[in-house]
């Protein structure tokens, strides 16, 4: 069995206290992040590409077994045709191969603008990018990928070239109100849920609501379905989100300790409890 549960970031002042012990500095963050969970979804590297020294820096920070999830720079995913990204996609691939055994699934976020008309375009870059040695997976957020004829064509593709789909699960907030909280303030787009397999792996990144019991019935629904997975030893990731960012270390433990009941065999997470406190939400 492979599962791994993480945050979106590392580096978040308001953990220190809570996550972090009182005083933590900020470059510590990753150090002490890395004895809590095993993996990171590093949405750093969408906004700009570590050097040499910032990679030498995280492998040193970070315990054997740690994985980081990396996407790929808006520079090349959101300023129009793939294509002619390839060079810059292949050059960013070969710079994060040097963190080694430490590098998780890669993965390709496409803009809302980013509609199937494009497809050949798609294609021409995947399968470039599929000839190297990295594991990689592709987040949609345009809504007609999720339609037929164009689903059917996608996983198609992503199955021929052994790429995993990212899910997007932002249910908990859009919704909220099915379970008796408020609608809050997200930026996370609201898209279906596939739950199509087209690797070995899979990597769910889930907006969570600060309510933890706003969550309840998505996340027994996660975890029915990562138990099922993982009985077909397929490796699921899952990263934890929350437009009240203090919250996500809280949500996504209580979600590892709903896996322990499913019956999931999964590490232990040194992470002490955060006090649930009440939480000014910003309405719609």
């Amino acid at each position: 069995m492979s599962i791994s549960i993480g945050c979106a970031i590392w580096s978040y002042p308001g953990w220190v206290g809570e996550v972090y012990p009182p005083k933590t500095p900020g470059k510590d963050f990753l150090r002490v992040y890395s004895h809590h969970f095993p993996a990171v979804e590093g949405n750093t590297t969408f906004y700009a590409i570590p050097d040499r020294a910032t990679i030498d820096r995280w492998i040193a920070q970070t315990p054997p077994g740690f994985k980081f999830y990396l996407k790929f720079p808006r520079s090349i995913t959101h300023n129009g045709l793939l294509e002619p990204c390839i060079l810059a996609a292949q050059a960013f691939i070969s710079q994060m191969q040097e963190l080694g055994d430490k590098l998780g699934v890669m993965f390709i976020q496409l803009p809302p603008n980013y509609t199937p008309e494009r497809f050949v375009d798609l294609t021409a870059f995947l399968i470039a990018l599929s000839r190297q040695d990295v594991s990689l997976a592709l987040e949609v957020r345009q809504l007609d990928w999720f339609k037929s004829p164009h689903r059917e064509r996608l996983n198609e593709l992503l199955t021929k070239l052994d790429i995993g789909r990212v899910i997007l699960d932002s249910r908990s907030i859009y919704e909220a109100d099915k379970s008796g909280e408020v609608v809050i303030a997200c930026k996370k787009p609201q898209v279906p849920i596939d739950l199509t397999l087209t690797a070995p792996f899979t990597l769910i990144r889930y907006v969570s609501h600060p309510v933890q019991s706003a969550n309840q019935i998505w996340l027994e629904g996660w975890a029915n379905q990562i138990h099922t997975w993982l009985q077909q030893d397929i490796q699921v990731s899952m990263f934890f989100h929350c437009p009240i960012e203090v919250k996500s270390p809280i949500n996504a433990r209580y979600f590892h300790e709903m896996l322990v009941d499913y019956g999931v065999e999964i590490n232990s997470l040194p992470l002490k409890l955060i006090d649930d406190s009440p939480v000014q939400l910003n309405l719609f």
